[in-house]
């Protein structure tokens, strides 16, 4: 009797998970966690007319849903200022990003990204065989320049570039973006994550011609609109590359109840501002607590702050090892020099008091006093 035989990439990859979700934790801890501060979920939910809205159509959920998004698309147009044939769905950016790898790239095809950024990327470029070549961060920003730089000599197929960033939370303005597009290499792509760009100071979001050919961007229902469990996440851009998704993605990928929700989502932008509002004032308050604990918090552009610990990356896996301990979930940016901090989402006031409480503790215990 034999088994399935694998390709030899298959064969050839690491039994590799990019995150280690805190559910799996939780089950190792025997516990759950009293504060969930690592995923940069939005606590504060989503509008309370995408939950009526998903809690309706679960009642229709025995049918597919529309496969060409029809409804939701020519929303996301109406905002844009684009057509619907600039848009594609996807089940959140991971799958969107997994599906723009699969259309570009091929075995030994150059992929340029910062060493240190989302991981979920590097894990579809692997995937697909891309060879990856990284560039370190400047001053905690991701360089665009060096990323350039490296594309045009490696002749990459494909830039990946976060703005605002995770894991550190840093951004660049939108006009400097606009500039750098003139510098991207002949047969390129820049993969523009704007995942938190809600969160982001006014001209963080580039004015770019949505038939630009020489760009993607990327945004999502996961962060200020609350709707992470649901996976909805959009791409916009040219219409020639757009349409070259529906060659390979999932048709049916989207849930039906998530496409109401996501429409009812996009439609309530007085309770966006609600969130954007909770999330600058726990944001604050994290930042307050840093100080008080001798910790410095970096400016941030997203729904966390990145928290610098003054230390090594030692330091910083056992502070997320010690917070979680105290059934605090946090976690850590993985490269140097970046890995010297942790990395706290927005919270609930109650998520505070519970990391207030803890991060003295925590410290006390990794320094051994």
């Amino acid at each position: 009797m034999t088994g399935p035989r694998y390709t030899k990439l298959a064969q050839s990859l690491p039994a590799n998970v990019p995150f280690v979700g805190p559910e799996v934790q939780e089950r190792d801890m025997g516990k759950p966690f009293r504060a969930r501060l690592g995923a940069n979920e939005s606590v504060f939910g989503p509008s309370p007319k995408a939950i009526e809205a998903m809690e309706q159509a679960s009642h229709d959920i025995w049918k597919y849903a529309d496969s060409t998004n029809f409804a939701l698309k020519n929303a996301l147009a109406e905002q844009i200022g684009g057509t619907p044939d600039n848009i594609v769905l996807g089940s959140g950016i991971d799958g969107l990003l997994g599906e723009l790898v699969r259309l570009l790239i091929e075995p030994g095809d150059a992929v340029v990204t910062s060493d240190g950024a989302y991981p979920t990327f590097n894990y579809h470029v692997v995937g697909f065989g891309g060879a990856l070549h990284k560039v370190p961060f400047k001053n905690d920003h991701e360089d665009i320049d060096a990323l350039l730089d490296k594309a045009a000599e490696v002749d990459a197929k494909l830039i990946y570039l976060a703005n605002p960033d995770n894991p550190m939370g840093s951004w660049h303005t939108g006009d400097v973006i606009k500039a750098a597009l003139d510098r991207i290499p002949d047969g390129a792509l820049l993969c523009l994550d704007e995942a938190y760009i809600e969160f982001a100071p006014e001209g963080t979001a580039p004015d770019i011609a949505l038939d630009d050919p020489r760009v993607i961007r990327f945004r999502t229902f996961s962060k200020a609109y609350g709707m992470a469990g649901a996976r909805v996440g959009y791409g916009f851009g040219h219409v020639d590359l757009i349409k070259n998704f529906d060659k390979i993605r999932n048709h049916f990928g989207m849930n039906r109840a998530a496409q109401d929700g996501a429409l009812a989502a996009l439609q309530d932008q007085e309770w966006l501002t609600h969130v954007q509002s909770e999330v600058a004032r726990s944001k604050n308050r994290i930042a307050a607590i840093a100080q008080a604990n001798g910790l410095s918090a970096l400016p941030s552009a997203t729904n966390f702050v990145t928290i610098d610990c003054g230390s090594d990356g030692a330091f910083a896996v056992a502070m997320v090892k010690a917070l979680g301990e105290l059934g605090v979930f946090v976690r850590m940016p993985f490269q140097a020099p970046q890995n010297r901090c942790i990395r706290i989402s927005a919270g609930t006031d109650a998520d505070l008091d519970v990391l207030e409480e803890a991060l003295p503790k925590a410290l006390a215990k990794v320094r051994g006093v």
